[in-house]
């Protein structure tokens, strides 16, 4: 189920996920098709593609063979500059209603990749959770302030290294951390972002990104009452999320995403959250589980 306004990229073509690395393992091309066709089928706007480390090639393989069958837009997703020139060097903006890819994604430490724009255009996304640091190397942003202004500088240099770009052909990804685990505030942190950014006229038509299921990996699916754990709270973060302008997500094809009452337990549970420091996070997020 789509929420108006919110663009997902479909995330099930990943290395990560066991099933789909049984896949990859046996170069299953029929299964992955057959994975695409079900996300595009669900309701998918992009699909993403992961392939892991694996050789360009194969990058190369299952972009064509997914496109043999899928006419969405794909999501090339990659830290590596050679599977990701792979992967754009084949994709067919005809096949997908002349659209371009998505590249995810770029980061101040690995700024070459666009380099790739020259031969094979796409839309960035754009990693703010990595800054420099004050020797010039790569550091983790620990604040809202820091994460903000790494966003205002890859979003700058996206710009000057492709002069004709659009705000909507860019995103940024602020972020997000496992809510179960979050006792640095890595949630406050990812909310004051956003709120920075809505604030900052610059940022206006800018796409907002986060890949939604790490905000609840290592949660249970459900509560003692067999009732869900994950949707609800993925729900209720895009719910707090969106006005302050996050309109896409790397998300699951499965969740039935829905913007929840205020009263809602989960919207309840994040709303504590922000106001809690430490291990008392974890612990609210233990108590709505429990």
């Amino acid at each position: 189920m789509h929420i108006p306004g919110l663009t997902l990229i479909a995330e099930s073509i990943n290395d990560s996920v066991p099933s789909t690395h049984a896949l990859f393992e046996t170069e299953d091309m029929g299964g992955i098709i057959e994975l695409a066709r079900l996300q595009a089928e669900k309701g998918a706007d992009y699909i993403d593609v992961n392939v892991g480390y694996r050789s360009p090639g194969f990058m190369a393989t299952v972009v064509q063979k997914i496109q043999e069958y899928i006419t969405l837009p794909l999501s090339i997703d990659t830290p590596d500059p050679e599977i990701a020139a792979a992967g754009l060097a084949v994709y067919d903006p005809g096949r997908a209603g002349n659209r371009k890819p998505i590249l995810n994604s770029i980061s101040e430490a690995r700024l070459e990749m666009f380099d790739l724009y020259a031969q094979y255009p796409f839309i960035p996304i754009l990693l703010a959770t990595e800054g420099k640091d004050s020797l010039g190397g790569i550091k983790m942003n620990l604040s809202a302030e820091e994460t903000y202004a790494t966003a205002q500088s890859i979003m700058q240099t996206a710009r000057e290294r492709i002069p004709s770009v659009r705000n909507d052909e860019l995103i940024i990804d602020a972020g997000i951390m496992p809510i179960g685990s979050d006792s640095s505030g890595n949630f406050r942190r990812l909310m004051e972002t956003l709120r920075l950014m809505h604030e900052e006229s610059d940022f206006t038509g800018v796409n907002r990104s986060v890949g939604l299921s790490n905000f609840t990996v290592m949660l249970p699916a459900q509560k003692g009452d067999g009732s869900p754990v994950k949707g609800p709270l993925e729900s209720a973060f895009l719910t707090m999320a969106m006005p302050l302008g996050l309109n896409m997500i790397v998300g699951s094809v499965k969740r039935k995403y829905m913007i929840l009452p205020q009263d809602h337990p989960a919207m309840q549970c994040l709303q504590d959250a922000l106001k809690l420091e430490g291990l008392d996070v974890i612990m609210r997020v233990m108590s709505y589980i429990a």
